[in-house]
C-alpha cells in the first residue's frame, strides 16, 4: 500500500504481490527458514518476558471467574475437575496446536501478526478478490486495539487486588493504586523498552517457576484433580450443563488471552525460541498452576474467593503480590508495545492517517513509540479501571475482542494454508475446522457478556472500523478527484521541452501518490515561481506486503526526459520511510543524486467541506477531521526540514 500523503494525497493502492519464493506450494509443511533465528538461552529468556506476559498472568483470574460463573462452591467435584480440564485442553488446542504448531509457520519474511497474515493471504489470492481479506484485516486490527486497552486494566487490577488478602481495609485503595501504576506505565513509554526489556525475561522466569512450584505443592491436596488431564471430563461438563456452561466458557477463554502475541512477536525472537519457551517453561507452569488451584479448591471450597493467592503460604503472600504486580505490568507492556507496532503497520498500509513515530533504539528497528497511540491507550485504560472498579467486573468486558481476533486469524490461516502453501482441502479443514469451531463457541459464550460490559470492546472496535473504512474510502475518493483534475506528467514534460521555463541549478524532489500525473507542487512551482530545476525527481513511496525491503530493491528509477526522472521508493510495512536515504541509492543504478543540493517540494492541502460532498456529510466531516490530524510529512518521511518547500492548495471535499 502507498501512504504517500506527503504531497498528493494519502491514497492506499493495492498491495504489492508477494514474490513467488515467499509462497511455497505442495503438500506437507512449508519451509521454516524465513523465521528462524539461532536458538540461544538469551532469546528463550527474552521471549518469556515479551511474548508470554499476558497468557502467563491469566491464572490470576481465569479459574476464579470460571468457578464463580459455574457456582462451583458446594457442588460435586465434577464441576471443578471439568472446569480445570476445560482450561487445560483449551490451552492445548488453541495455543499449542493452532499457534505453536501451525500459525507460527505462516510468517511473512520472518514477521507475524494479523496484518502480516493479511498481506500473505492477499499475496496468495491476489487480484480483485482480496478486498474482503483487507476488510477482515481492518476488523482484526480494530479488535486487537480493543484488547490492548482491556488487558492492562484487568491485569494490573487483579494483581493489586491481591493486597486485600494482606492489608485490612485496602479495598478502597485498589482503584487509586491501579490508576497510579497505569499512569506510571504509560509515562515511561517515551523512554523506550530497550533498557527495561532485559529485566522482563528473568522476572517472568521467576514468575513461571513460582507459579509452577505453588501449583505442584497443592496437587496432593486432592489427587482427584489428575482426572482433569482426561479431555472427556471437559466434554462431560459441557454435556451435563448444556447452555448453562456458556458463562463458564466465557471465563475459561481468559486462560488463552495473549495467545496472539506468540504470532505477533515472532519477528523479534524467531519461532524456535518461542516454541522452546512454551514447551519447557510456560505450558508446564500453567498446567501445574491450574491443577494445583483445582486440587486446593476441591479440598477447601472456601478458597474459591481468590484461589491463586490462596495457594501461597501466609508469609509469602506479600512477596507474591509484588511479583504478580511486576508480572502484570510486564504483560501490559507487551500489549502496549504491540499496539505501537500494529499502529505503525496500519499507517504504512494506509489504514489510518500518518502518526508521529519515534524510534527509541539505535539498534532495534522494532522499538517505536507513538505519542498519540500512547495517550489514547492511557485514557482508555484509566477510564476502564475507574468505570468497572474490579477485575471481576472487567472480566465481563474481556474476551469478545480476543475471540473475534482469533476467529479472523483462523480464517486468514485457512486461506494461506490452501492457496499459499497448496495444502489440500481435506488437510486444511481437518486441522482448522475443529479449532475455528471451538473459537466460535468461545465467541458465542463471550457474546452473552455484552450487556454486562462486553459492549465496551465492540463499541471501540466499531469506532475504529468506521475510522479506518472512512479513511481508506475517503483517500481513494480524494486521489481520484486530484487525478481527474491533474494533467499527465508525460504531457507536461513534452510541453516544457518545447517551451522550457527559466532553469535554475540544483535538484528538486516532488513527492506524489501517482507518478504518472504532474504533482500539484510542481504545477504550483511553475505557476508562481516560473522556474524549473536542472534535475527533477517525481517520487512515489510504495509500501510492500513484506515487512522489510532489501537495499537492492529499495529504489526503482526511470528517466523520462533529460531533466525528469520517475522514482519509486519501496519500503516494508514495518519500516520507517526515509526518502533521502533511498534516493541516495540512485548512484547505484547509474543516476546522479546530490543530497546536499536537493530541495523537497511538498503540497500542503487544506480540505474544505463543499455543498456537494463525496460521501455522507458526517463521513466527510470525519475524513476531513482525520486528514487534519495527520503528522507532518517532513518528519514522517525523514526529510531535512531546512530543505523543504511547502506550497498550499485548497480542495473542496
Amino acid at each position: 500500500m502507498s501512504n504517500a500523503d506527503a504531497a498528493d494525497g494519502n491514497s492506499p493502492a493495492p498491495l504489492q504481490p508477494i514474490p513467488p519464493g515467499d509462497a511455497p506450494s505442495g503438500e506437507g509443511l512449508p519451509p521454516e527458514h524465513s523465521a528462524e533465528q539461532k536458538l540461544t538461552a538469551g532469546l528463550v529468556l527474552a521471549s518469556l518476558g515479551v511474548v508470554y506476559g499476558d497468557i502467563g498472568t491469566s491464572p490470576l483470574y481465569a479459574l476464579r471467574e470460571s468457578l464463580v460463573h459455574a457456582h462451583a462452591e458446594g457442588l460435586p467435584e465434577t464441576a471443578v475437575i471439568g472446569i480445570v480440564s476445560l482450561l487445560l485442553w483449551t490451552i492445548m488446542l488453541i495455543v499449542t496446536l493452532k499457534y505453536v504448531v501451525l500459525i507460527l509457520r505462516a510468517d511473512n519474511n520472518g514477521e507475524g501478526g494479523t496484518l502480516s497474515l493479511v498481506a500473505k493471504a492477499q499475496g496468495a489470492i491476489g487480484g480483485r478478490r482480496s478486498w474482503w481479506i483487507y476488510l477482515l484485516g481492518i476488523v482484526g486490527v480494530s479488535l486487537f486495539f480493543g484488547d490492548t486497552m482491556i488487558t492492562p486494566a484487568i491485569s494490573v487490577l487483579s494483581a493489586v487486588e491481591g493486597l486485600d488478602l494482606i492489608l485490612p481495609n485496602f479495598s478502597s485503595w485498589v482503584v487509586p493504586v491501579t490508576v497510579g501504576i497505569v499512569l506510571a506505565l504509560f509515562w515511561v513509554q517515551r523512554t523506550g523498552t530497550g533498557v527495561v526489556a532485559r529485566y522482563f525475561g528473568p522476572i517472568m522466569l521467576i514468575w513461571f517457576v513460582t507459579m509452577g512450584v505453588m501449583g505442584a505443592s497443592h496437587l496432593l491436596d486432592d489427587a482427584r484433580i489428575l482426572r482433569a488431564l482426561n479431555p472427556l471430563r471437559a466434554l462431560d461438563f459441557l454435556y451435563h450443563n448444556g447452555m448453562a456452561s456458556l458463562p463458564v466458557l466465557g471465563s475459561v477463554f481468559l486462560a488463552v488471552t495473549g495467545a496472539e502475541a506468540l504470532y505477533a512477536d515472532m519477528g523479534h525472537f524467531g519461532r524456535r525460541p518461542i516454541r522452546v519457551a512454551w514447551s519447557v517453561v510456560v505450558l508446564p507452569a500453567l498446567a501445574l498452576a491450574y491443577m494445583g488451584m483445582g486440587a486446593m479448591v476441591l479440598s477447601d471450597p472456601s478458597k474459591i474467593v481468590n484461589p491463586f493467592f490462596m495457594m501461597a503460604p501466609d508469609w509469602f503472600r506479600l512477596p507474591l503480590v509484588l511479583l504478580a504486580t511486576m508480572a502484570t505490568v510486564i504483560a501490559s507492556q507487551a500489549v502496549i508495545s504491540g499496539a505501537f507496532s500494529v499502529a505503525q503497520q496500519a499507517v504504512q498500509l494506509g489504514l489510518i492517517p500518518r502518526l508521529e513515530i519515534l524510534h527509541t533504539s539505535d539498534t532495534q528497528k522494532g522499538q517505536v513509540y507513538l505519542p498519540k497511540v500512547n495517550f489514547i491507550q492511557m485514557t482508555g485504560v484509566c477510564a476502564l479501571v475507574l468505570s468497572f472498579g474490579s477485575s471481576a467486573n472487567l472480566a465481563s468486558a474481556y474476551g469478545i475482542a480476543v475471540t473475534g481476533d482469533m476467529v479472523i486469524t483462523s480464517a486468514l490461516a485457512i486461506i494461506v494454508f490452501r492457496w499459499a502453501w497448496g495444502w489440500s482441502w481435506w488437510l486444511v479443514l481437518g486441522l482448522m475446522l475443529p479449532v475455528i469451531a471451538i473459537e466460535l463457541i468461545f465467541f458465542t459464550a463471550n457474546l452473552i457478556k455484552v450487556v454486562d460490559g462486553g459492549y465496551i470492546p465492540l463499541m471501540f472496535s466499531a469506532v475504529v472500523i468506521t475510522m479506518m473504512v472512512t479513511w481508506v474510502r475517503g483517500t481513494n475518493i480524494l486521489q481520484r478527484k486530484v487525478t481527474s483534475e491533474s494533467i499527465s506528467l508525460k504531457m507536461l514534460v513534452e510541453k516544457m521541452e518545447k517551451s522550457p521555463p527559466f532553469i535554475v541549478p540544483g535538484t528538486a524532489v516532488f513527492l506524489t501518490a501517482d507518478p504518472d500525473v504532474a504533482p500539484a507542487a510542481l504545477m504550483h512551482n511553475l505557476k508562481h515561481n516560473r522556474v524549473l530545476h536542472e534535475r527533477n525527481f517525481i517520487v512515489k513511496v510504495a509500501v510492500s506486503t513484506t515487512p522489510r525491503v532489501s537495499r537492492s530493491q529499495r529504489l526503482q528509477i526511470e528517466q523520462i526526459s533529460p531533466r525528469f526522472w520517475r522514482a519509486i521508493c519501496h519500503f516494508g510495512y514495518m519500516e520507517q520511510p526515509n526518502v533521502p536515504m533511498a534516493l541516495a541509492g540512485a548512484s547505484k543504478v547509474g543516476q546522479k543524486f546530490d543530497i546536499m543540493n536537493t530541495s523537497y517540494f511538498l503540497n500542503r492541502r487544506a480540505l474544505r467541506l463543499g455543498k456537494a460532498t463525496a460521501m455522507h456529510r458526517w463521513l466527510s466531516r470525519l475524513y476531513v477531521g482525520l486528514y487534519r490530524t495527520a503528522s507532518e510529512p517532513t518528519n514522517f518521511y525523514r526529510l531535512p526540514s531546512n530543505r523543504v518547500v511547502e506550497l498550499g492548495q485548497q480542495i473542496n471535499f
